[in-house]
């Protein structure tokens, strides 16, 4: 089973500080529990870690199997026999109980329609790794789907968009989404590791490189554009594909259907999990904020620079956040426009908008199976219906399911 996060790597900084009073934390009267029930979509593979539709009409859903595979579920719900993609081979291996890397993201080009081109994101092997130097790179790809076949990609219109060397195994992100200004918005963690130890100011918040960031690009470039509106174009020594920065591992991030917001789920180091709403040259902190809470704080740091997140929770409520999305569906109207999210331990929740503020309450799903499954991701179709994606340990091996919300 995938985790999202080095959690038990002994490998921590402690806290530097803790604010009494944090902005943005949830009343101590919290919203009451909303309800939905989960739908059995397909449970016939393992590490069903990213979901992705097409927006052609066509009803199909998309699901990436870490393992190297892309799956289709069709209109009628049902999971197709052929694998629409198969990267394995271009992979490092990976252990479906234990392992950050794999095929990890997939994005459609806005155009698909037209175009049938869509993209993944990859562990793929390097010739001699070293351990905390260079483990694997993380590979940004484009295919082409089959001109006779819309269910079977063309393994031969592969094009390698981007490769990013990647020092350590986890906090390898992977999340690719298509904006409304037609860009893809790119998932990056900090490079592994506990306490983003890699140079002398962490990853995250060096803008030297694109590790710990979520980067905007034009896919219609060789091999692609930079957005001339990117925020650090005419930074010296800066990458220019960076949109916002200070991020450990954003897992998962998605736009808000009906207002554009970009909301992330950065996953958290030793205590704090966080929501953010990501926006253009943003800096959320990591590694000098964990949460709303000192970390590794630097002499000359402005903490007035860092954007704040909208909301965090503790370890004692959970391990590893695994993002979501706010819900513009119409089959649960109790959820309308708040941000349904997850932790890998299992448990659900939502974020509910009150004035300035989220408040976080429980998200209750009836028909879940007795073993309590970890969250491995979440996924949203085009009427904006949301799924989860799980894995559990069984007696038989590591078993996948994927899950429609519907009205309890």
């Amino acid at each position: 089973m995938m985790k999202i996060r080095g959690l038990l790597c002994g490998m921590f900084i402690p806290l530097l500080f803790n604010h009494a009073a944090l902005a943005g934390e949830p009343d101590k009267a919290a919203p009451p529990a909303r309800k939905a029930r989960l739908q059995l979509v397909t449970d016939k593979f393992i590490s069903p870690v990213n979901m992705a539709v097409p927006h052609d009409g066509t009803g199909r859903l998309f699901f990436c199997q870490k393992e190297g595979k892309v799956w289709i579920v069709d209109r009628k719900g049902a999971q197709l026999s052929q694998p629409f993609l198969d990267v394995s081979s271009d992979m490092v291996k990976v252990n479906p109980a234990y392992d950050e890397r794999g095929l990890l993201g997939m994005a459609f080009h806005p155009d698909f329609k037209k175009n049938r081109k869509f993209y993944v994101y990859y562990s793929a092997p390097v010739p001699n790794p070293v351990k905390r130097v260079l483990d694997h790179k993380s590979r940004l790809v484009e295919f082409t789907a089959s001109a006779t076949n819309p269910n079977v990609a063309d393994p031969a219109s592969k094009r390698i968009l981007m490769e990013i060397n990647q020092p350590e195994s986890n906090h390898n992100g992977g999340q690719l989404v298509f904006g409304r200004d037609g860009y893809l918005y790119v998932g990056l963690g900090d490079g592994g590791g506990g306490g983003d130890k890699h140079g002398t100011i962490g990853n995250a918040q060096d803008l030297s490189t694109v590790l710990g960031k979520i980067l905007r690009i034009d896919v219609n470039g060789t091999p692609y554009k930079v957005p001339a509106d990117n925020p650090f174009v005419k930074t010296a020594g800066a990458k220019p594909e960076i949109w916002a920065y200070g991020l450990r591992n954003p897992w998962r991030f998605s736009f808000d259907k009906a207002t554009g917001k970009l909301f992330a789920g950065d996953v958290g180091q030793a205590k704090y999990e966080e929501v953010d709403i990501i926006t253009k040259g943003g800096n959320y902190g990591w590694r000098i904020m964990e949460g709303y809470h000192d970390f590794n704080v630097p002499a000359d740091a402005d903490r007035n620079k860092l954007t704040p997140p909208i909301h965090e929770y503790d370890h004692d409520l959970g391990i590893s956040i695994t993002g979501g999305y706010v819900y513009r569906g119409s089959a649960i109207p109790s959820l309308k426009g708040l941000y349904v999210f997850g932790d890998y331990n299992g448990k659900a929740f939502v974020l509910v908008p009150n004035g300035n503020k989220w408040e976080r309450a429980d998200l209750e799903l009836s028909n879940r199976p007795a073993d309590n499954p970890f969250i491995l991701s979440w996924g949203e179709d085009e009427q904006g219906e949301i799924y989860m994606l799980t894995s559990m340990s069984t007696k038989d091996g590591f078993k996948g399911a994927v899950y429609k919300l519907v009205k309890d």
